[in-house]
């Protein structure tokens, strides 16, 4: 080969785009749990090379949640303070009036947020229900923002209706592996929430839908997580990954804590098999730190609750986020998308 022929080979290989990460799937839980086993330094590379293909701009999506109805709640999820079977300190309240909503919803937009989330803590919403929340939901949607909701399970009509309302997202997580689900809660099954989520999708309302970690499960109960979200056909538009609050009262108070470094792992995963999926940091973000918030965005997170409160438990306050944002050279999403999902 010619010094000339070197040189144009050269500037072939220079100029050459990047190799866009092949979209794999459907993945075993044997397969995700390589990818939570590689080298840490690996793993991110490969995460933040599908998350660049997917998301050139690299925007933070900032979603802000509110419970429009606290405690009470009759299901005995090990986690949560609003169940009715715990002694957390969480009174039950009524559903909140839709002025009340508004205001709150309006206060998120003012701060930047672009996603309004309404919480109920309900088994799942009676009809009177629904409607009440509908007309929340069209409030919400008044205002330009888009629009979330977690009621519990649902019924094929009332996510109909909820879409009819305008609702863009239903958020039901899984929870955790389905081998493991019985050890966390057994007022409801694994199915049910398949089922909930296949009703929301026969309504035309986009998915979101994650999990918790730090609840004592093993590392092979977390690949078994993000399988069963990858493999959901399509998989959910958002994915949340919650870090255990643990609350006073609660069966799972005393868990141990997930290493950061393992939770940095599961964002990367979870950005990994759901390459276009909105991946958010959630609950617990208070106790992660800057340097491990750092370490999800590069990861692949790019979504975040915003507020200083999640449901009933704290959450970083607004000023903190938008300076850690600046900090990081990240910028935050200032128009509604409607997420697609390959």
């Amino acid at each position: 080969m010619g010094a000339s022929d070197l040189s144009a080979a050269k500037s072939v290989m220079l100029h050459r785009p990047a190799a866009r990460p092949t979209v794999r799937g459907p993945w075993p839980v044997e397969a995700v749990q390589a990818l939570l086993d590689k080298p840490f330094n690996d793993l991110l590379f490969e995460a933040q090379t599908v998350h660049r293909a997917n998301f050139p701009e690299g925007d933070i999506e900032l979603a802000t949640l509110l419970s429009v109805k606290t405690g009470g709640c009759p299901e005995n999820c090990g986690y949560c303070p609003q169940s009715a079977e715990f002694d957390t300190g969480v009174k039950a309240q009524k559903l909140m009036e839709v002025d009340e909503v508004v205001r709150a919803a309006q206060a998120a937009k003012d701060a930047g947020a672009t996603r309004f989330c309404m919480g109920a803590a309900w088994r799942a919403p009676k009809d009177r229900d629904v409607e009440k929340v509908a007309v929340l939901v069209e409030a919400v949607k008044g205002l330009g923002l888009q629009t979330c909701a977690t009621l519990g399970m649902l019924e094929p009509q009332h996510a109909k209706q909820l879409k009819a309302a305008g609702l863009d997202y239903y958020n039901h997580n899984l929870d955790t592996a389905p081998e493991y689900y019985g050890d966390i809660v057994d007022t409801r099954t694994y199915q049910d929430r398949l089922d909930t989520l296949g009703h929301v999708r026969a309504a035309g309302i986009s998915v979101c839908c994650g999990g918790i970690v730090g609840m004592g499960e093993t590392a092979v109960h977390r690949a078994g997580l993000i399988a069963q979200l990858a493999n959901l056909d399509p998989y959910p538009e958002s994915v949340p990954i919650n870090s255990l609050v643990r609350v006073p009262g609660t069966p799972l108070a005393d868990a141990d804590p997930i290493d950061p470094l393992d939770f940095v792992r599961m964002i990367a995963a979870a950005r990994i098999t759901m390459p276009k999926a909105r991946v958010r940091l959630s609950a617990g973000r208070q106790q992660l730190g800057e340097a491990v918030q750092a370490l999800c965005f590069l990861a692949g997170a790019n979504s975040i609750f915003y507020g200083d409160k999640l449901l009933v438990t704290g959450n970083p306050d607004v000023e903190a986020d938008v300076q850690l944002l600046r900090k990081l050279g990240l910028e935050a999403r200032r128009t509604s998308e409607q997420g697609a999902c390959a």
